[in-house]
This record gives C-alpha cells, sequence and structure tokens, in this order.
C-alpha cells in the first residue's frame, strides 16, 4: 500500500474489522482518476479481459470487457446476469423490514458471512473508492471495496454516483459502504444474484455477491437514499423529469413514475416521427390501420432527472409544489427499444462520439470498434437480451438541467397489454386521465409492472398471478423493490409528500396498448406535449368527465394538439367497435379486483388516517367524487 493511499484512507473513519481487512489487503488501489481505474477494468490496457475469480478451486468466467472506441463494453456469459433479479435482496440486521431476512430465507445470522466476506476481501487487491450516495451536492459520503479484476463494476458505479476523490471530500464517517464479492454467488448462493444489506442508524452496508450492477451500484444505492428518508421523513422518489418549453416558450416540469418499464427513460425522448415527419400514434391492431397525426413543432426538453429523483428536505421550498434534483450523477439508460440508426440521434450522438468512453452492458463489443446502442447482445434462445444498458454521464445530455426545481404535473406510467372484445384485458386506460391525490397515492402504492416487463426476469405465472390477468404490483412508489425499510412506512412517507404539495396535478398515461390500438409510448409523449401547452397543465373541471372506471379518474372531453383532435376512442377505449362496454368492463373489474387484493396489506394500526379513509375507499367501490372529496382535485 503506498504513502498516498494510506494517507487517504487514514482520512476515513472505518468500523475495526473493515480497517483489518484493509491493512491485510496484499494491494489497495485509490485510482487517482477515471481514466487510471478504467485502465484497470481492462486488465492493465488489454483490448479484452476476462473476468475470472476462483470459486471452492473452479475458475468462474464472471464477464468479458471489450475496449470499444467510445467504452467499454461488458458481457455476461449468462442470460442470467443480464437483468436484475426482482428477489436479489436479502437484509441481514435486525431493524424493521418486510423484505426476507437472510436468517429467516438461509436458516442462520448473516454475521457469519460478513466476517467471512471481510475475510475473503483481505485476501484480494482491492481497489476503493469514494462516492457520494444522492449526487455530488446533496449525497452522503460514501466508500467502494471493490476487487481488482471486477474494476468495470467500480466504474459503473463511479459513473452513475460521480466521481469523487478523498481529498475532495475530506475526512468523513461513511453513511454507506458497498462490498463487492463475486465467488460467494457460486459458492454460496447457487449461482444466484444476492445483495445483503446491513443495516444500522448511521451506517447502510450492502454486500454485493454478484457483478451485474442493477441491485447494488446502482439500485442499492437507492436503498441507501430511501433507508436514510425513513429515518429522517422524506422521500427519494423513482421517477424521471423533465421541462418542457413550448414553442411559445411556457415551460411545464413534469415528473413521470411508474413501475419498471413504465416509461421514465422515455419521458426524456423527443417524440418518435416516421420518415416523411407524422406522428404515429397508434396502430389498430384488428384492422391493422395506422393513425397518425401531424405536429409542426413539439415542444423543446430539458432533462432533469432519468430515475431516481431526489426529494431532499434541504431544497423544499413550501409553496405548494414539490422541488426536486437528480440524486445521480449517470443514468443507467435502457436501450432494448433501439432498434435500427436514426430512432433516436440526439442519444446516439452521445453514445457513439462521447466525450469520454462509456460503459455499454450487454451490447455487441469488438475491440477496437465502435459500439452501437442497437445491437444487443443475444440470448441463449437467438433473441435479442430485453435489458441492454449504457451508462451515461448527465453532464453529457443535451440542455441537461442542474439547479432543483419545482414540479408542476406527476404523471404515472403503466404499461398495458392488448384489449379487444376476443380477449378482454385489464389494457383500458385511455391516452391520459387526471386524478386527485388520493388516486395518484393508490396508483402509487400498487405500482402495477405491467405488460411484458423489459427490465427483469418474468414475472413467477402463479394461481394468484394469473387470477389477476398477469398483474404484478412493484409496490410503494415504485420505489418498494429497492427500499429495506416496511411497506406501510413508505406507503406513509409517499402520502405526506402528495398531502404536502397540494399545488401539484396527477395524470396517468398508458404505454404499449389503449384498447385495441399499439401505441408505444406515443401517448405519455402526445400527453406531455398537451399538458405543456395547457401552462403548468392546468385543465379545468368543466373538460373533465368521470372515466367509466373510477380508479381512472377523471378524463378529458377532448385533446387537440395543433387544432387536430385526437380520436376520442383512444380517449375512452370503451367507445372503440373492437373493445366496447362489456370487454371494457371485465378489464375494469380485473384490475379493481387486483387493487382490492393489494391494498388491504397496508391497513395497519402504524397507517396514516387519511390513508386508511382512500384505502376503505376503494374496498368499498367508492365513485371519483368520494376520492375527489377526501383529496379535492388541484385544476
Amino acid at each position: 500500500m503506498s504513502t498516498s493511499t494510506i494517507s487517504a484512507l487514514d482520512q476515513v473513519s472505518l468500523a475495526p474489522e473493515v480497517r483489518a481487512a484493509l491493512d491485510a489487503a496484499p494491494r489497495i488501489v485509490v485510482p487517482a482518476s477515471r481514466a487510471e481505474l478504467y485502465d484497470l477494468a481492462l486488465g492493465g490496457g488489454k483490448p479484452e479481459f476476462e473476468v475470472r475469480f476462483d470459486a471452492a478451486g473452479t475458475s468462474v468466467h464472471e464477464a468479458t470487457v471489450v475496449r470499444a472506441k467510445n467504452g467499454l463494453a461488458v458481457n455476461y456469459p449468462e442470460d442470467y446476469m443480464r437483468r436484475r433479479d426482482p428477489d436479489s435482496m436479502r437484509i441481514g440486521d435486525d431493524l424493521p423490514t418486510d423484505k426476507p431476512r437472510y436468517a429467516d430465507v438461509y436458516g442462520k445470522p448473516f454475521a457469519p458471512l460478513r466476517e467471512e466476506t471481510l475475510r475473503w476481501l483481505s485476501t484480494q487487491e482491492l481497489i476503493v473508492v469514494p462516492f457520494k450516495a444522492g449526487g455530488p451536492v446533496y449525497g452522503y459520503p460514501s466508500l467502494a471495496i471493490v476487487p481488482v479484476p471486477a474494476a468495470f463494476f467500480a466504474v459503473a458505479l463511479g459513473d452513475l454516483q460521480g466521481w469523487v476523490t478523498f481529498a475532495e471530500i475530506g475526512p468523513f464517517t461513511p453513511r454507506a459502504v458497498l462490498y463487492t464479492a463475486p465467488p460467494f454467488r457460486q459458492t454460496h448462493f447457487e449461482g444466484r444474484q444476492v445483495v445483503v444489506h446491513h443495516r444500522s442508524h448511521t451506517l447502510h452496508e450492502i454486500f454485493s455477491y454478484n457483478l451485474y450492477p442493477g441491485p447494488s451500484a446502482k439500485k442499492g444505492v437507492f436503498s441507501v437514499l430511501l433507508d436514510i428518508g425513513q429515518h429522517e421523513s422524506w422521500l427519494t422518489c423513482h421517477a424521471s423529469s423533465v421541462k418542457v418549453t413550448t414553442p411559445y416558450e411556457n415551460s411545464t416540469v413534469v415528473m413521470h413514475e411508474g413501475a419498471s418499464g413504465g416509461g421514465k427513460s422515455e419521458m426524456g425522448q423527443d417524440i418518435h416521427r416516421e420518415d416523411d415527419g407524422r406522428i404515429l400514434v397508434g396502430v389498430n391492431v384488428v384492422r391493422d390501420e395506422p393513425y397518425h397525426i401531424t405536429l409542426s413543432e413539439a415542444c423543446t426538453l430539458a432533462p432533469i432527472t432519468d430515475d431516481m429523483t431526489l426529494c431532499h428536505p434541504s431544497i423544499q421550498l413550501n409553496d405548494g409544489r414539490l422541488v426536486v434534483t437528480d440524486a445521480e450523477d449517470g443514468w443507467f439508460v435502457r436501450v432494448d427499444g433501439m432498434k435500427e440508426y436514426g430512432m433516436d440521434p440526439a442519444f446516439e450522438r452521445v453514445a457513439i462520439q462521447p466525450a469520454d468512453p462509456l460503459l455499454f452492458l450487454s451490447l455487441q463489443g469488438r475491440p477496437d470498434a465502435t459500439t452501437l446502442p442497437w445491437e444487443h447482445t443475444f440470448d441463449s434462445n437467438g433473441q435479442p437480451t430485453p435489458n441492454p444498458r449504457v451508462v451515461v454521464p448527465r453532464h453529457s445530455v443535451r440542455n441537461v438541467v442542474d439547479d432543483p426545481v419545482e414540479v408542476d404535473v406527476r404523471t404515472f406510467g403503466v404499461r398495458m397489454p392488448l384489449c379487444t372484445k376476443s380477449h378482454p384485458t385489464y389494457g383500458i386506460m385511455g391516452m391520459m386521465h387526471v386524478v386527485p391525490a388520493s388516486l395518484a397515492w393508490l396508483w402509487r402504492l400498487i405500482a402495477p409492472r405491467g405488460d411484458k416487463n423489459p427490465s427483469i426476469g418474468e414475472a413467477k405465472e402463479d394461481e394468484e398471478t394469473l387470477k389477476h390477468g398477469g398483474l404484478v404490483s412493484e409496490g410503494v412508489g415504485s420505489f418498494w423493490p429497492f427500499s429495506t425499510g416496511t411497506k406501510v412506512g413508505g406507503a406513509n412517507l409517499l402520502l405526506d409528500q402528495l398531502i404536502d404539495h397540494d399545488r401539484t396535478r396527477y395524470v396517468l398515461v398508458p404505454n404499449q396498448h389503449i384498447g385495441a390500438y399499439k401505441i408505444g409510448f406515443a401517448a405519455e409523449w402526445l400527453t406531455r406535449e398537451y399538458l405543456a401547452r395547457r401552462g403548468g397543465g392546468r385543465i379545468y373541471r368543466d373538460q373533465l368527465v368521470e372515466a367509466r372506471c373510477p380508479l381512472f379518474g377523471y378524463r378529458p372531453t377532448e385533446v387537440k394538439l395543433d387544432g387536430q383532435q385526437i380520436r376520442p376512442t383512444l380517449l375512452a377505449p370503451e367507445s372503440q367497435s373492437q373493445v366496447g362496454k362489456k370487454a371494457y368492463d371485465t378489464g375494469a373489474r380485473v384490475l379493481t379486483n387486483f387493487f382490492k387484493h393489494e391494498l388491504v396489506q397496508y391497513l395497519t394500526d402504524d397507517l396514516h388516517p387519511l390513508g386508511r379513509q382512500i384505502i376503505e375507499a376503494c374496498l368499498n367501490d367508492a365513485d371519483v367524487a368520494e376520492y375527489d372529496r377526501l383529496t379535492p382535485l388541484y385544476v
């Protein structure tokens, strides 16, 4: 260990057993720059490097890292490792939680494995890097300890959370520590992704026993922020946000939430156009009939956040609007929707000709060639993997907003399946629905994962899932998969946030389908255009009517863009001749029964009194007026 390394680590207050592990390690590397860390990820500058670890005497090939012209292309030999396992979180402490405890799953306490992990790390050459959980301005000083062969993992962490040096932070006690020990996936967990969270009131330790960064370097840090927020009564939302400026230079800030695959990344994308400039709103699948509109000039977009949206109390203005800023320094962008050149020119420019080399996951990489965002790695079934990713520094995104901003509209996206008379489903949400805060809260409690989620493995089709039409709840603001706390605790924080910021409008938007129409993300993009043109998303009550399904709140009587009226059948899917009221009502029953099934678990003594009233209203088949009475619609 060099003198400079000793000096850097001396600034960090660590538990004695962690300090002892670092002192015993044969080599400690504290990279002075990202370039140094990048070189380590290639095994010292090799054009192609296999990441291997010894697991009980067997050399296990965990990943291959390729030096492309535009960055590092990382590929995992196993299909399973190319996406986040939704059942990877384990809790290794005794603090309150509703998540699976390590002791309950494996029948023994975590403490011996924690000790064994530190003992294994003490035998390895290690990279030690500081980072700020929550971003460079409002973040909490933290530390990562990663074996040198897995340096690409440290690159991912640094790019997502922001590169910072020990000198810039100064002396500190870490609020979080991330340990990476890949061989334990084979020796202790039968090849499964496992991330163990070990919490105290002042320290959150993340033990990552796999090298896919999704559940640890990405969402594990989200867990840290949610844990801190539960202690301090604030939230980090699972959301993207964008400043939308009309051709008349009026601006509206839209914050978009939803389960994985709900359109968060897409909210910051320009509207996709056909070669002739028209916008494909959707295709009637039954009639194979496309429906286009023209939009001479679209709004300009200034992205604010992509996935982890910090709502820190220090930035709230108490004017009735939520104030947000980014909790990350880099964005973990899924590019499964990119099929060919020209689909997203702005993003392609960033990915293909970056200012600094990027990190690509599950994209085809060849030494010294350009990795292209539409050339996805193939799974063993011969199909492109559904979860290719690019880590994009937010500073490289055009027009990105760095300062905290006030939110005007919070939209919520849901993946909807095709719904027809012959095959009725819950895919009955209209192009946009305006809802009071009470319904906005219920949708966030449920956070339906929806149709064919691409980000994680397929949901288990058990009897209960099939009963509810394949619906699965991601739960509590869609941040629940990453929370180490309790569901009711998260639900209360979310309801308090909605009540405290009562000058916000709430809108539901579908993606993939509206009844018999295949729409992709067109409804989300057109709703964004429409809300911005109305100045902060204002829609008057006389322009709204109750939706046929009360869970959808209200729908607009009409939507016009540049003088063109959107087909009324997209606002009220029950009016589509291929759907009709009978199929719509069948889908509404499926959705309503699913909500009721999921909501009863929140009716505990710890639930907010208003939350109990809202849930009981749903269980009693309340109409829209009842939800509106509980939390009056802001118009």
